[in-house]
């Protein structure tokens, strides 16, 4: 079922409307990791000052120019790690222009589907960015004491793909089927195909690790999520 899903949203990859999305999720979630790393410098830089007294060693006017260095790389990795999420969180906003032009192809027989008012839309990706940006925060952790953990550390990759496949796969799962089942059934949905929600989330979350094809994922995983509720609710009355 799941590879069903995949295949027929990976057939639609050309779609003008894919392409739209793609454009403004890429533009975004790069102006948000440019502004989010040039304020984080900009804050370090005037907690140091352009000089600074140390023990032992006095004054000293080059510690600035080595905490903005240094957190400048230090952001340049973390914004690698940021980028599924962000990235993510930023294409579920446009979830319903994908959604949309999916059934447009392989539902035409459909009603429309129930208007998300764009403030919900908004108020779903903040909360959803939060929690994948805080759970991979806290997990971070996880992976550091794995990789520590030489007998462990295999397992770093696979604690990473489990925990974003569920977050990625409840949340998509429950957007995509909050346009025609509302809010309360597809909670009800989600819970019932709690498994192959989280194997299609994992799925989608094992490629968002590779560089540029990161950018792509999340629109391929929507239109999979489409798919994947017509697959799994293929009569499921609206609310």
């Amino acid at each position: 079922m799941i590879l069903t899903a995949f295949f027929a949203a990976l057939g639609q990859m050309t779609d003008p409307r894919f392409r739209r999305v793609l454009l403004l999720g890429v533009a975004l979630t790069l102006a948000l990791l440019i502004a989010a790393s040039t304020g984080f410098v900009w804050l370090l830089g005037s907690l140091v000052g352009d000089q600074t007294t140390l023990p032992f060693i006095g004054e000293v006017t080059w510690l600035n120019d080595l905490v903005s260095w240094g957190s400048a790389l230090l952001l340049a990795v973390l914004s690698v790690f940021l980028m599924i999420p962000v990235a993510s969180a930023i294409t579920s906003m446009f979830l319903d222009t994908v959604a949309q032009a999916v059934e447009d192809e392989h539902y035409p027989h459909l009603p429309a589907p129930m208007p998300v008012p764009f403030v919900d839309a908004l108020r779903d990706t903040v909360n959803f960015l939060g929690v994948l940006i805080a759970a991979n925060i806290l997990a971070l952790l996880l992976y550091i004491v794995l990789i520590a953990t030489v007998a462990l550390a295999p397992a770093a990759p696979f604690v990473f793909w489990g925990l974003n496949g569920f977050l990625l796969g409840r949340e998509y799962f429950t957007l995509t089927a909050i346009r025609r089942v509302g809010r309360a059934e597809a909670k009800l949905l989600r819970s019932r195909h709690t498994g192959t929600i989280w194997i299609a989330g994992v799925l989608m979350a094992i490629p968002l690790t590779i560089p540029i094809l990161n950018l792509i994922i999340p629109i391929l995983g929507a239109a999979t999520f489409t798919h994947l509720f017509h697959l799994l609710a293929p009569q499921a009355p609206r609310d």
